[in-house]
């Protein structure tokens, strides 16, 4: 029998989020803290909620992950899909600013209106696309996006 997947959840404010991520059947930690964490441990029993985690810890939570759920409605670009993305981890969002700049055409992720319809279509995704497509979003990338955008004005 196959394990069902395991699904790394951004924490952060439920009320804006689609929180939590969807009923896909599939096993759902959330990293993060927050002063909300108390209500949501009681409102979602089966959730597991591990708290604020920083470096190699973050890493092997990532590293763990099959696919990553961005819930988000109004988060704009959201290091954290990079973060997921690097890990080879594919990601499942709301078609909304923040993850269209970051995943949409990508082939590393799925945008749906139906988080689980996200999540089953991530899990088509293989690390390796998250891997490479993250590469695109490297530091001398950036410094030469940022000055092709500045233009001198006399």
């Amino acid at each position: 029998m196959v394990p069902p997947p395991l699904v790394r959840n951004h924490g952060g404010n439920p009320k804006h989020r689609g929180f939590p991520s969807s009923r896909h059947g599939g096993n759902e930690v959330v990293v993060g803290d927050g002063p909300q964490l108390p209500d949501l441990k009681e409102k979602y029993p089966d959730v597991r909620f591990v708290g604020q985690k920083v470096g190699d810890e973050l890493a092997s939570y990532y590293a763990a992950a099959d696919v990553f759920v961005f819930p988000s409605r109004t988060d704009t670009f959201g290091l954290v899909l990079l973060e997921a993305l690097a890990s080879g981890v594919p990601v499942a969002a709301y078609p909304v600013p923040g993850p269209i700049a970051v995943i949409d055409g990508s082939g590393a992720g799925c945008l749906d209106t139906d988080l689980g319809a996200a999540v089953r279509g991530a899990l088509r995704v293989s690390p390796d696309t998250c891997r490479t497509y993250a590469g695109r979003f490297s530091w001398d990338t950036s410094v030469d996006q940022f000055l092709s955008n500045i233009h001198l004005y006399r």
